[in-house]
């Protein structure tokens, strides 16, 4: 039987690990835009002061993407470490995106970034322009694969099992490209990324103005981080729709559990703005609610029911009982390739055996399990319902916040007078860590309500794991942990150093170099200089 605690620690392993990387992720995504935004503007009018930006922002860009990729290396390497079977079976889908946005970071992103701080004195203003608005635009591609790859987790298109090979393998790799909840996916998460861009350029903007230092950086870049956040904050809550959309489409018990609707409701369904659920009893002990919302939002429409936990619950037991004939014949097919019958049995049912798997838990000889084993095991594929209901609502209310932040943020820059409201600057100085902790219960929110499955519906989480000693992951998750702690401790030690040194003393050493005179001029007389 599969060891459930070597399982469970393989989880924690990598949620830490994604959630220390996802820390420096966002801040790349948002910088990037916003230094090729200010560096427009040096290009267009040649004042000293947007290029002083420029270089001041671009460098902790530069920090920060550094320790971005070596927190990101690790997490590709625990696919074959602590999820070998997982590799096995879906790698020749998987694989594909990731060895791709890997070439695109380490070959693209980096080429680009050398030349975006090595290039000032050897590009002309235009080129170097160029170069920070590909860097920008790469730096977002990169993002689009590791997306593509994670949406495919959601909901696995444009791939069949093969049971000669016994793996799924791609058979329309644009339905994986164009995957409805990769895109979802990927536009609200870079929109997440220049929220806490623009955040970040307030909050140091506002700490100098606080201190009366560097004004003439701070109120340019508070200015343009204003109105940069305000478009971003109001993207992420379009396009958040836009993800709960594709959830209602692909992802109905995730759609359900967050908003712990238990029973199937009439349409269109209420919105639960508050409540307390109760797994054990399967509802809620207290609810507070906001009718047809739900429906609404959801479905976009008034007359489409959403399915409750237990509706869906009763689907699956119906899907484990498909997967238990695929099962079946995929063992007649593997003892004898040229039965026909077998064959034709496993192609009718084999979206059902991912289901068929979750059994596993309970027997190896899953064609042989109880009525008590199926119902069991149908139980299994819904998520632990409060925490995913209150990490909703925490980056939801977060969400919100934001966009009434960057709505006075952009009302006073048009006003110019933010520098006056020293309360709102130190607003903006204590609102830095709200876009993290929005972004972090998001992917809490999108990984743990995909629970019980490593891959929707194909492969269950438990049986994708390593058979690795208990002894084996508690080492690699203790120096796992310790390594990122220290990661983060260098990125937040080099990006104070970066703001106390401030904008003034990093522009002297990039001046351009002055072009030498011929060696035939005339040097010119000391009155004549």
């Amino acid at each position: 039987m599969i060891d459930s605690t070597v399982v469970e620690l393989s989880r924690l392993q990598f949620a830490l690990t994604a959630m220390y990387h996802f820390l420096f992720v966002p801040l790349t995504l948002g910088l990037s835009f916003l230094v090729a935004i200010m560096e427009s503007v040096y290009v267009m009018t040649r004042k000293p002061v947007w290029r002083q930006m420029t270089l001041f922002w671009g460098t902790l860009f530069g920090i920060n993407f550094a320790i971005g990729v070596a927190t990101g290396l690790v997490m590709e390497f625990q696919f074959g470490m602590n999820w070998s079977y997982y590799s096995h079976y879906v790698g020749d889908i998987f694989g594909a995106p990731l060895a791709i946005e890997g070439l695109m970071a380490f070959f693209l992103e980096a080429t680009l970034i050398g030349l975006f701080f090595f290039g000032w004195k050897r590009l002309s203003p235009v080129k170097h322009l160029a170069v920070t608005w590909f860097m920008a635009l790469g730096t977002n591609l990169s993002a689009v694969w590791i997306l593509i790859a994670n949406g495919w987790m959601q909901n696995p298109t444009g791939a069949v099992f093969n049971p000669d090979t016994m793996r799924m393998e791609v058979v329309d790799f644009a339905a994986v490209l164009f995957n409805p909840v990769a895109q979802a996916k990927f536009v609200h998460t870079v929109s997440a990324g220049y929220v806490t861009g623009a955040i970040f350029v307030m909050g140091i903007s506002a700490f100098y103005l606080l201190r009366n230092k560097h004004q003439d950086v701070a109120r340019r870049s508070f200015a343009v981080a204003a109105a940069f956040g305000l478009l971003s904050s109001l993207s992420v809550v379009v396009l958040g729709d836009e993800s709960g959309y594709a959830a209602s489409e692909h992802q109905k018990m995730k759609l359900a559990a967050i908003e712990a609707m238990w029973e199937t409701e009439r349409a269109p369904a209420d919105f639960t703005a508050f409540g307390i659920p109760n797994q054990t009893t399967q509802q809620n002990d207290f609810a507070i609610r906001i009718p047809y919302l739900m429906g609404l939002i959801a479905t976009r429409s008034v007359n489409q029911p959403i399915p409750g936990i237990l509706e869906l619950v009763e689907r699956a037991e119906h899907r484990i009982k498909g997967g238990q004939l695929a099962y079946g014949a995929l063992e007649r097919v593997r003892r004898d390739k040229n039965d026909v019958e077998a064959r034709e049995m496993f192609d009718r049912h084999w979206q059902d055996l991912g289901h068929g798997l979750l059994l596993k838990r309970y027997r190896d000889d899953i064609l042989n399990a109880t009525p008590d084993e199926i119902s069991r095991a149908a139980m299994d594929t819904v998520p632990r319902v409060a925490p995913l209901f209150w990490t909703f609502r925490i980056m939801a209310g977060l969400g919100f916040y934001l966009i009434a932040f960057f709505a006075m943020a952009f009302y006073f820059s048009c006003r110019n007078t933010f520098h006056e409201k020293r309360w709102f600057l130190r607003l903006a100085v204590w609102s830095i860590p709200a876009p993290w902790i929005a972004i972090e219960c998001g992917w809490f929110v999108a990984e743990y309500g995909r629970q019980p499955w490593a891959v929707d519906g194909v492969l269950p989480t438990f049986y994708a794991a390593s058979g690795l000693a208990l002894h084996e992951i508690l080492t690699t998750l203790a120096v796992f942990t310790a390594t990122y702690t220290v990661l983060l401790v260098i990125e937040v030690k080099l990006m104070l150093k970066a703001i106390r040194t401030g904008p003034a003393d990093i522009l002297p050493s990039l001046q351009p170099a002055r072009t030498p005179l011929p060696h035939n001029a005339a040097v010119p007389a000391p009155g004549q200089a």
